[in-house]
Order: structure tokens, then C-alpha cells, then sequence
């Protein structure tokens, strides 16, 4: 029988070792080249995911005016959303407690991030109810036994009357919008923020005229400082979906509507008010106490 197959070559170790080379490398850059589109779709394809439609947008204006609730006795200024990860998306605010107007001014304050998942649940928050400055101790006890109204009255008339001053001044009834523009207005005061609820033990919902930076501004239509229809406005837009969230803020949906919808005012805070002035506010029958919180004197009066 004739032997039809050709002749094998002899064996070559070095040709062999090039040939294994090669398709070592050849496997190897093609398989890295898919895992890099991988890389590169779960990275661009999870930020875009995370900015779509308005998303950045409204991360701010609920977060972060979320924020501005949980730190009451704060001023707060949220910074320019987002930073980005394939993981979370994350912007940054400025706070400084609030102080007695017209002495030592904090600039700019703190800044720390809030941050929120690729699934939208917001991490760990800074401040809110571990910083006790004294006027969230103050907002902490509205309703409570603390700060009898004899006895603040004592405080105040052993203080210089035009000691510039911080206070939440509590009302003996809740009083409606139209009431509490008139307060306002006979005592010639403006508010640096109105409390819409009592809860005695734990910080209340507080809300100043600006607060949501987006929303509309009452222009002193409701009582200086006074910003109720501000209020109802950030309430109307959120969602149901975004009560975990508002949970980590020490806040819920159904506590936020009934405030918005009652409009009722427990108190508010007064930053720019004198002890003087506090004497005599004290003694309005719709005050309860008031709740001093900063003093100062006041650098720029002759």
C-alpha cells in the first residue's frame, strides 16, 4: 500500500514555543479588550443612568433642603451638584450655626458631602442630631418645662438691654399665617425661621423663607421672613419614593404634609432681636417663653 500522507517535519521547540506565544497573546488582548467594554459600559452606562432627566436636579432640591431641616440651628448653603462614580453620585454643602446678629460671624462654616447610592438611598449624614448647639436644644425642648417664663424673665433683666440676641420664641397657642403676619408686624420683628410643629424631645420641622432655593418666594407678603407657601411648594413635590430617604433626615412624608397642610407656626426664631425687645415680647399674652440661645454685643452700634 501506497503511503499517501506527507512527510512530517521534524520537531521544532523554538517554532512550537513562538506558535503558543502567540495564541497566549492572542487570547489574552482579546479577552482583556472585552473585559475593558465591559469596564467601560458598566462605568458610563451606571453615571448615565444616575444623571438622567433631572435627576441631579432634584437630588438637591430634596436632599439637600432635606438637610437644611436637619440642621435648623445651622445656616446652610448647598454647593453645585453632582460628583459622579459609577457607584454614587454625591454634592457638597457649607454649614455655620447660627449666631446672635451683628457680633462674631462665622464665614462659610463646615463643608461636608451628602452622598447617595447607584440605588438612590443616601448615606450617612453629618451633624443633625448630634450637633447640640444651643439652639437645637433650645428647638429640642419647644413644648417642654425648660425655660419658664419667670425665669427667663429674671435672665433678661440681669442682661445688658442692647446685647444683640438669638431666640426661638415659643407661642402659648399655635397661631395661623394670618396671625402670625400680624405678630410680626405689631412687633416690628422678623423671623429667621417659623417652627410648624411641636415635638417635644426631638428636633421639629423649621422653615425659613428661603429654604427651598427653588421654590416661591412670599416677598413678606406672609409676615417677614415667613415662608409658608415655600414650604407647601418643596412638600407638593415629593414622592412617595422618596420617604426612605427623608427617613435618614429624621423627617417622613406624613409629618411634612400635615405641617405644610396646617400651616400652623409653634414658634420662630429671631436672629437679629435685642434683650430689650425680648422684654417686652415676653410679655405679649400669645407668648409662651422664649428661649435664648445667643447673646452678643453688637460691634457696628455707636
Amino acid at each position: 500500500m501506497t503511503d499517501d500522507f506527507p512527510e512530517m517535519p521534524d520537531f521544532d521547540p523554538r517554532l512550537t514555543r513562538k506558535a503558543v506565544r502567540r495564541g497566549l497573546f492572542r487570547t489574552s488582548s482579546s479577552v482583556l479588550a472585552v473585559l475593558l467594554v465591559l469596564a467601560l459600559v458598566a462605568t458610563y452606562g451606571s453615571m448615565l443612568a444616575q444623571t438622567r432627566g433631572d435627576r441631579e436636579q432634584r437630588m438637591t432640591d430634596v436632599l439637600g433642603t432635606a438637610f437644611k431641616l436637619y440642621n435648623p440651628a445651622y445656616r446652610v448653603v448647598t454647593g453645585t451638584c453632582c460628583e459622579t462614580t459609577p457607584w454614587s453620585m454625591s454634592f457638597e454643602v457649607s454649614a455655620a450655626p447660627l449666631r446672635a446678629f451683628g457680633g462674631f460671624w462665622p464665614s462659610g462654616g463646615e463643608t461636608y458631602t451628602i452622598s447617595q447610592t447607584l440605588f438612590g438611598r443616601v448615606a450617612h449624614l453629618p451633624l443633625g442630631s448630634t450637633a447640640n448647639t444651643r439652639l437645637s436644644l433650645q428647638l429640642y425642648d419647644l413644648g417642654g418645662t425648660l425655660a419658664r417664663k419667670e425665669n427667663v424673665r429674671k435672665a433678661l433683666a440681669r442682661l445688658p438691654g442692647d446685647l444683640r440676641a438669638l431666640a426661638a420664641v415659643e407661642f402659648a397657642a399655635p397661631l395661623k399665617g394670618a396671625e402670625l403676619k400680624s405678630f410680626l408686624d405689631q412687633r416690628e420683628v422678623c423671623a429667621e425661621s417659623v417652627v410648624y410643629e411641636r415635638r417635644t424631645g426631638s428636633l421639629p420641622i423649621t422653615w425659613g423663607e428661603i429654604t427651598w432655593d427653588r421654590g416661591t418666594f412670599a416677598e413678606g407678603k406672609e409676615g417677614c421672613g415667613v415662608g409658608l407657601g415655600n414650604f407647601r411648594s418643596w412638600v407638593s413635590m415629593l414622592r412617595d419614593h422618596d420617604e426612605p430617604n427623608l427617613h435618614r433626615f429624621d423627617l417622613s412624608l406624613s409629618r411634612l404634609r400635615k405641617a405644610a397642610a396646617d400651616g400652623l407656626a409653634y414658634a420662630y426664631v429671631d436672629q437679629s432681636t435685642s434683650i430689650a425687645e425680648l422684654r417686652k415680647v415676653i410679655e405679649d399674652p400669645r407668648v409662651r417663653t422664649v428661649r435664648l440661645a445667643d447673646v452678643t454685643f453688637d460691634l457696628d452700634r455707636p
